[in-house]
């Protein structure tokens, strides 16, 4: 198998002087092309940091990460803006839809950003039908259940075809069925050569994963 991603040794304090605290204290993660990972972890033991610096939505204080061969240290941020643009998809526990914007228009939403692959419209349509929500895709997020709500929100992880994607709590705010949907949804994404990396406190969601790594005292066992 490839690696697709490799974190070595990275650290993220959080405060200054003596309220200074390691949050991460030298993680260690290398992950495969078409694997899924789940980290798991207690509330405030550090997953949704680690996923951030992952993404490139923050810096690491010591440590490398690579992402297909690319260090994410040494970029600029508008470097940084364009490789999550093309390469990394994000779902949230949240959802983090737009409310004003319908489904459709929410995973459009980068699809038209300066720099997105083209295609993209295209792509948006065929993701809402494969996800099985093309019957509400004119509805507004607070018109739609939970699982539609996250349905939208991986269609437009992936509108950019990323190679990789990172899940934060994704099943966080669903019924037990909408959660074993979603579960379904991102071993898929595994199939087609994707690599998930899910965060999560529960257990039985882990299980579903090919490797399940525990965040403990700021490292991953």
């Amino acid at each position: 198998m490839v690696s697709l991603l490799q974190a070595c040794g990275v650290v993220k304090r959080v405060g200054r002087g003596r309220a200074s605290s390691e949050v991460l204290a030298g993680v260690d993660l290398d992950v495969q092309e078409g694997e899924l990972v789940a980290v798991l972890g207690r509330s405030g033991s550090g997953k949704s940091t680690l996923l951030h610096l992952l993404g490139g939505l923050d810096r690491p204080d010591a440590g490398s990460i690579t992402l297909a061969g690319q260090s994410l240290l040494g970029c600029s941020q508008r470097e940084l803006t364009r490789i999550r643009l093309r390469r990394i998809g994000f779902v949230f526990q949240s959802f983090q839809l737009i409310e004003e914007m319908s489904g459709e228009e929410n995973v459009l939403l980068p699809a038209g950003l300066p720099g997105a692959p083209p295609g993209g419209a295209l792509r948006a349509r065929n993701l809402i039908e494969e996800l099985g929500v093309g019957a509400v895709a004119s509805h507004l997020p607070h018109e739609l259940s939970g699982g539609e709500q996250q349905r939208f929100a991986i269609a437009r992880a992936l509108v950019n075809e990323p190679a990789l994607v990172l899940a934060d709590e994704p099943t966080g705010n669903l019924d037990s069925v909408a959660a074993r949907d979603l579960l379904a949804i991102l071993r898929g994404l595994t199939a087609a050569g994707r690599s998930v990396i899910m965060v999560t406190h529960e257990r039985d969601v882990a299980g579903a994963a090919d490797r399940v790594l525990e965040m403990v005292d700021g490292r991953l066992r």
